[in-house]
C-alpha cells in the first residue's frame, strides 16, 4: 500500500509540474485571485478487522470555502494551461448508519486544506470554458466533535472502536481531482465545479496491533468560485 501512494504522489506532482515547465506554446501571464464556497459529502473507509462488518455510513455534509490563487502560464492549440493553489476551511467526518439500535452517531473534524493543483480548460479566453483540475492535497486537523444520542449504548454495536476515540493523526495528504466551467467575463471569472478527495493518510493509527488498519477520508465536493484577474 505504501509503494502504491508513492507512486500515485508521483503521477500527480509530475502533472502538476507540466504546465509550469512545459512552456511549449503561446506565453500567458494571467494572474487572478478570489474566494470560493461549498458542500463537501464526506465518508471514511474504514478496514475492519476480518469477521466484523464495515462501518455502514451516510455522506455527512459539511461546509467548505476559502481563498483561490490561479496562474495562467501558456495557451497550447487548444488547451489553456496553468496552477491552481487554494487555502480552504473545510468540515469532513462521518455519519453511520446504526439501523434497529436506536442510537445515531456522527463525527465532524474541521481542516485547513490546502490543494496544490493543476489547471487545464478548453474554450475562449473570453467566455465558456471546461476545465479540469487535479493535484496533491494536504490537510491539517483542527477540531473534531462527536454528536451522537443521549443515551447512546456502543456494547451492541460492532466495531465499537471509533466511538470517543480521537483522530491520531491530524495530518492528512492525498490527490484531489475536479472537473467544471468558467465563465469569462469582464465583471470577473466565475465557476463551477465539482471535485472528489481520495485520502491516503489515516485518521487513526494503523499499525499491525491497532484495530484498524485503514481510516481514510472520501470526498465529493460541489464548488462555486468568483476570481478576478490581477494581471491578464
Amino acid at each position: 500500500m505504501n509503494q502504491i501512494k508513492k507512486h500515485i504522489l508521483l503521477l500527480v506532482l509530475a502533472l502538476l509540474a507540466t504546465p509550469l515547465f512545459a512552456q511549449v506554446g503561446e506565453l500567458r501571464n494571467n494572474i487572478a485571485i478570489g474566494i470560493n464556497a461549498g458542500i463537501n459529502s464526506n465518508t471514511v473507509g474504514f478496514d475492519t478487522p476480518y469477521g466484523v462488518p464495515s462501518i455502514k455510513q451516510d455522506g455527512l455534509l459539511g461546509y467548505a470555502g476559502g481563498i483561490t490563487f490561479r496562474y495562467i502560464s501558456e495557451k497550447y492549440f487548444a488547451m489553456i494551461c496553468g496552477a491552481q493553489l487554494e487555502l480552504n476551511l473545510v468540515q469532513r467526518g462521518w455519519k453511520e448508519t446504526l439501523e434497529d439500535s436506536g442510537n445515531t452517531y456522527s463525527r465532524t473534524m474541521n481542516y485547513l486544506e490546502i490543494p496544490f493543483l493543476a489547471h487545464l480548460a478548453f474554450g475562449k479566453e473570453r467566455g465558456a470554458q471546461f476545465f479540469l483540475n487535479l493535484g496533491p492535497q494536504i490537510s491539517f486537523l483542527l477540531s473534531e466533535k462527536e454528536k451522537k444520542s443521549n443515551p447512546f449504548n456502543k456494547e451492541g454495536l460492532y466495531p465499537n472502536e471509533q466511538y470517543g476515540k480521537k483522530a491520531e493523526k491530524k495530518f492528512d495528504y492525498g490527490i484531489v481531482g475536479g472537473a467544471g466551467i468558467e465563465l469569462r467575463t469582464g465583471a470577473g471569472n466565475f465557476l463551477l465545479e465539482g471535485r472528489y478527495y481520495f485520502a491516503l493518510a489515516d485518521i487513526f493509527n494503523s499499525t499491525k496491533k491497532d484495530y484498524f488498519s485503514r481510516s481514510a477520508h472520501s470526498t465529493i465536493m460541489g464548488r462555486i468560485t468568483y476570481l478576478f484577474d490581477l494581471t491578464r
